[in-house]
């Protein structure tokens, strides 16, 4: 197939357009910058003009341009929805045009909100959000929301309602119905990603929209400890970059029509402060510190199951945790 990339030129883009390139696939990248090597056209997905020059000739649009962060002001909203929501309508409604009827969405792990839960009592649960007196005095666990009592963390899967919490998770959800609301009027086969903690190679740094593990890395390089927040007891799924664009592969499989979406993850949790003294550790750097600092619009607890991806695209990660966290510490 000839795929088209968006934000081939970013983080996980570049290792997406690698992988599609050793598959045997041909590529074009579209992204605002500039890509040597490769069939490349610059521009924003916001401009229908430009899209429609990059959809020529192309088989199949995997979909990864977007403003990343959490998008905490709602100041930044209008930023969020036109990147991430007009873009995406742009490019299907160019998609729609040029009869172009295969897509796969970088979508994320924020569109769940909270994690699931399971209270000894009431059984599977949705944590609601964590009131600003529970942070403030230390209490970072979220109760269940029927009785108060601490929950149990698990495993959430594609199956469970969708909360965004803040405006990039709200975006991101807004991306999956406009992906499946362009496969059903055009009959296209959509696969919406929801991407868990992705590090690795490239990762952006000291940037508002690095992720932790960067940021983490950039600290310990300064000689400084990384300061966790919370009391480090955070659960995620930290998933390799390289392990996301073999995913991203797989997904090219599908073609069932309609939206689809599916958990990269590698359904192993890790603790946000088990990953930073992993890094630490691989960095022959200070220990981290706890800070007991926390951010309005962050989840306690929010890991996955990824056996739906398994069982239908036989995708599953590859790359060990510690193993991924000592290449990460010197890349």
């Amino acid at each position: 197939m000839r795929i088209l990339v968006t934000g081939g030129a970013g983080f996980i883009g570049s290792h997406v357009v690698e992988c599609l390139v050793e598959a045997g696939h041909e590529v074009r990248v579209f992204d605002v910058v500039s890509v040597d090597g490769v069939d490349a056209v610059v521009g924003d997905v916001r401009d229908a003009d430009a899209v429609a020059r990059a959809l020529v000739g192309v088989d199949a649009v995997c979909h990864q341009a977007a403003k990343v962060g959490l998008g905490l002001d709602l100041g930044d909203a209008p930023d969020y929805v036109g990147c991430n929501d007009l873009g995406t309508a742009v490019l299907l409604a160019a998609m729609a045009r040029a009869g172009v009827g295969r897509l796969v969405l970088a979508s994320s792990m924020v569109v769940y909100g909270e994690g699931l839960g399971r209270c000894a009592e009431h059984g599977d649960v949705v944590p609601g959000a964590r009131p600003i007196e529970a942070l403030e005095a230390g209490r970072f666990e979220p109760p269940c929301p029927v009785c108060g009592m601490e929950v149990t963390p698990g495993r959430i899967s594609e199956e469970a309602a969708p909360d965004p919490r803040n405006v990039y998770a709200a975006t991101k959800l807004a991306q999956e119905h406009l992906a499946g609301a362009w496969a059903r009027s055009t009959g296209g086969v959509a696969t919406a990603l929801r991407y868990h903690n992705v590090y690795g190679p490239r990762m952006p740094l000291d940037t508002p929209y690095a992720g932790v593990a960067a940021i983490f890395r950039s600290m310990l390089r300064a000689g400084l400890p990384p300061r966790v927040y919370e009391d480090g007891g955070q659960r995620r799924d930290f998933v390799h970059v390289r392990d996301v664009a073999t995913a991203n592969l797989a997904a090219f499989e599908r073609s069932a029509p309609g939206l689809r979406a599916y958990n990269v993850a590698t359904g192993v949790p890790r603790t946000v402060g088990e990953m930073a003294v992993a890094l630490a550790a691989a960095h022959a750097g200070p220990t981290p510190i706890t800070t007991a600092e926390y951010r309005l619009g962050d989840v306690r607890h929010i890991t996955a199951s990824a056996a739906r991806l398994e069982a239908e695209l036989g995708w599953r990660a590859e790359i060990e945790f510690a193993d991924g966290m000592a290449q990460f510490a010197h890349v």
